[in-house]
């Protein structure tokens, strides 16, 4: 008999791992309020009971209901995965929710959308469930590092990595914003892609100590984009954030 998989929440990613479990020879017993996305199991409780593993990818505002819904039907040995985004104190909080169970509680981060990916999405796990979480996903095509015994670690690096990616991509829309309302959004997304494509160790350590160094200038730099946007209609909002950080710099 294969794995048993109970997944809470079938949308956009909840729904891809479902399907990519299920093709991988996983018993899944999805669940979702929401009688459009094709749950197989009548409830919440009934989805997991006797199952081997929990995955709830539901929201992280509904992320402790869910577990509490459910807490009856875990027992010990279960592994309880929470994937959703959210910081450290409420995977922790989650942890709790779990522990009495007996059931073993992993906060896990996935490092990528999970649409396009499904189960092959690279994962980060913590938590006292995180290496049987690992152990019983990974056969079935899920990357999994196991980063600590702690339940939101994982969190904590997905919230890091989530300050440089969306603020890349806050970057990303000022600038063709800029060069659009320029005329210029061809040679922009160009040049955006160049250096985004020669990207390395070597590109990240001139962004740092060339901020640093040339903190001064590019202040003053900064001032003339800023004043640039405004001239062109454009809200400046990660550019007056730029300039405020080189700002400080200067200063220390």
């Amino acid at each position: 008999m294969g794995l048993v998989i109970a997944v809470l929440g079938l949308g956009e990613a909840g729904g891809a791992l479902a399907a990519d479990l299920a093709a991988g020879g996983a018993d899944v017993r999805g669940w979702d309020p929401r009688p459009d996305r094709g749950a197989r199991a009548a409830s919440a409780p009934d989805a997991v009971r006797g199952s081997d593993v929990v995955l709830s990818v539901n929201d992280a505002g509904v992320a402790v209901q869910a577990a509490r819904e459910v807490a009856d039907e875990l027992r010990d040995g279960q592994v309880y995965a929470d994937l959703n985004t959210a910081g450290a104190p409420l995977k922790r909080e989650l942890a709790g929710v779990v522990a009495p169970t007996g059931a073993l509680f992993a906060d896990v981060a996935l490092m990528a959308p999970v649409p396009g990916t499904g189960v092959r999405t690279p994962a980060l796990a913590s938590g006292p469930g995180a290496e049987a979480f690992a152990a019983r996903l990974a056969p079935l095509g899920m990357p999994v590092e196991v980063i600590g015994p702690e339940p939101g670690e994982a969190a904590t690096r997905k919230l890091l990595r989530s300050v440089f990616m969306k603020g890349l991509a806050a970057t990303c829309l000022e600038s063709l914003a800029a060069a659009r309302a320029a005329g210029s959004e061809d040679w922009m997304r160009e040049e955006i892609a160049s250096v985004l494509t020669g990207a390395d160790g070597a590109l990240l350590e001139r962004l740092e100590t060339g901020s640093r160094r040339h903190a001064a200038r590019r202040v003053a730099e900064m001032d003339d984009a800023t004043s640039q946007l405004d001239e062109l209609g454009v809200p400046a909002r990660v550019s007056r954030a730029a300039r405020a950080w080189l700002e400080e710099l200067r200063d220390a």
